[in-house]
């Protein structure tokens, strides 16, 4: 077959033939060219191939041979078209006309219909009075070679091309995979395939195989894995995980910090009991909040009333009392709590969350025997966030077959270009992919697409301004000169008492939290000697009550 234009070719192709390969052949652009083809840049060079797999009409170009004007014509045109007359023998398009007998014109769609694709001067009076010319401009989708996505180009596109159909059989036209791809294609699994595409974005592992994934590597997709994972972090250092549930070392509860009961509120969680232990003074609020002591024990019950009223019910255990009491404390109060935990057991991942709902923290007293180094063994401390059920693919490299790692394709997407035939490799070692350390810039990514529930509680109210005191809190009289009759004037004229080593305040009466009002500026003073003692007594009980609280 001879070279034809591409305009030439599609019109005058019987769609019932399709599909049919195409070469691209010398024309305007003769050493290849870029085009900008649905958006996506397509190169159609000399030589190559094209598999044109349907065409579709997308507009009609209506030319006035008279004047040279063009108008686009909708496909929905409604106005009839006749034969003009031409010298010679009858144009093909003509020969229907007469044959059929109609007289009255066709529709735009019968005489594309029927059009060989050679130009036919036609009369429309809807359009023009003279001689016009319909030029189709089609919308040809077709596949190329090592292209994931069909090509769509239009007809009046400047290349000649001629069909290569027959003696083409044997060609394939391979289709480049997203690694997204293949986790819905178990059935091609095992395969090898070459990296056509690294993953494009910033790094979110910083593990030592995620740098190899570059083009022209060549991997061995081995299986879909089942393992989920769990998102950690290690407060205070600014590091983040994933571990896998094949993880193999052990944990152990750690008591959680609370700065505020703000903070215990947003830990409440239903069906759980929320047991803490208060280890700084809080100063009481009036007759409707008492004030809390180093060593008190609390279990937090629920949320109470609405809006800024809100407040959290507590019960408060008290050593000589077995019933204890109830108190309202704002979430506004400061403070510092820590959690009472007394399990020293040792726990694997899967029954910790069996256990305990995430968020938790813990440590890690046994590290994983399967690692060279389990890095989360030399953390302090470690706060599992949530269980993540995103579908893994088992990988390695076909120059080390025997070390495996687990690919997140939601995450960590590229291109490959599997091979033909089947392999048969052994299933790869994936202890490394336990415990994956994660970017930081990732692994904020990550916790902004996880459900509400793992966001930080909110910021802390302010406090409301108590009656008589000005912004800040601070009283409006504290700059003028004290009053004679009021306690707490007196108590501020008291001589300071000598510098002491920072300790823990007694713990207060249970008379409902009520302080006995502090005495003459002379008998504080006098006094002093004594609360000493008494200080060094309160400590020596309160350490034994924390030793006995957490004995681990």
């Amino acid at each position: 077959m001879e070279p034809l234009s591409f305009q030439e070719y599609i019109c005058s192709l019987d769609p019932a033939t399709l599909p049919r390969i195409l070469r691209i052949c010398s024309g305007v652009y003769f050493q290849g060219s870029v085009y900008e083809v649905s958006g996506n840049e397509c190169c159609l060079s000399t030589g190559d191939l094209l598999k044109v797999t349907a065409v579709a009409l997308q507009k009609v170009i209506c030319e006035d041979t008279a004047t040279g004007q063009t108008t686009e014509l909708p496909l929905t045109f409604k106005g009839l078209f006749q034969p003009a007359p031409a010298p010679g023998p009858c144009p093909t398009l003509q020969q229907p006309f007469l044959e059929s007998g109609r007289q009255q014109g066709l529709m735009l769609q019968q005489v594309l219909g029927q059009w060989d694709g050679q130009p036919q001067l036609l009369l429309c009076p809807t359009i023009s009075p003279h001689a016009l010319l319909l030029h189709p401009v089609y919308e040809v989708h077709a596949v190329m070679h090592l292209r994931r996505d069909v090509v769509k180009i239009p007809s009046t596109l400047e290349v000649d091309v001629e069909d290569v159909t027959e003696e083409a059989q044997h060609i394939h036209f391979a289709r480049p995979l997203l690694l997204s791809e293949v986790l819905g294609m178990e059935e091609m699994l095992p395969v090898q395939a070459e990296i056509l595409e690294g993953p494009a974005g910033p790094a979110i592992f910083k593990s030592t195989w995620v740098p190899r994934l570059q083009r022209g590597q060549w991997l061995q997709l081995h299986s879909r894995s089942h393992t989920w994972r769990v998102l950690a972090s290690a407060p205070g250092s600014g590091r983040h995980f994933l571990l896998s549930s094949a993880y193999q070392g052990r944990f152990r509860w750690r008591p959680r910090q609370f700065s505020g009961v703000q903070e215990l509120a947003a830990n409440l969680q239903p069906g759980r009991r929320l047991r803490v232990v208060v280890t700084q003074d809080c100063e009481g609020q009036g007759d409707n909040m008492p004030p809390l002591g180093v060593g008190d024990r609390l279990e937090a019950l629920g949320l109470q009333g609405n809006g800024p009223d809100t407040r959290l019910l507590c019960h408060r255990q008290e050593e000589e009392e077995e019933e204890g009491e109830e108190m309202l404390l704002p979430l506004d109060l400061g403070g510092s709590f820590v959690e009472e935990v007394c399990d020293s057991k040792k726990y694997r991942l899967e029954e910790l969350l069996e256990r305990q709902t995430l968020p938790c923290e813990v440590r890690v007293v046994a590290p994983d025997p399967g690692l060279d180094r389990d890095v989360l063994g030399t953390l302090p401390a470690l706060r599992l966030e949530a269980r993540l059920d995103q579908p893994f693919l088992v990988g390695s490299f076909c120059e080390e077959p025997d070390k495996g790692f687990e690919i997140l394709p939601q995450w960590l997407d590229f291109s490959i270009l599997p091979s033909d035939g089947p392999i048969h490799p052994p299933a790869p070692c994936t202890r490394r992919s336990r415990v994956e350390e994660l970017t930081e810039a990732f692994y904020y990514q990550l916790l902004a697409q996880l459900p509400s529930g793992l966001a930080p509680p909110p910021p802390r109210p302010p406090k409301p301004a108590q009656a008589g005191t000005g912004p800040g809190g601070r009283h409006p009289s504290a700059s003028r000169s004290p009053v004679p009759n009021a306690p707490l004037a007196r108590a501020r004229l008291t001589p300071p008492l000598p510098p002491l080593p920072a300790v823990p305040r007694p713990s207060t009466p249970s008379q409902y939290g009520q302080r006995s009002p502090p005495g003459d500026a002379g008998m504080e003073s006098d006094s002093a000697e004594h609360d000493y003692e008494t200080v060094d007594v309160n400590m020596q009980k309160t350490s034994r009550k924390m030793q006995t609280i957490f004995p681990f």
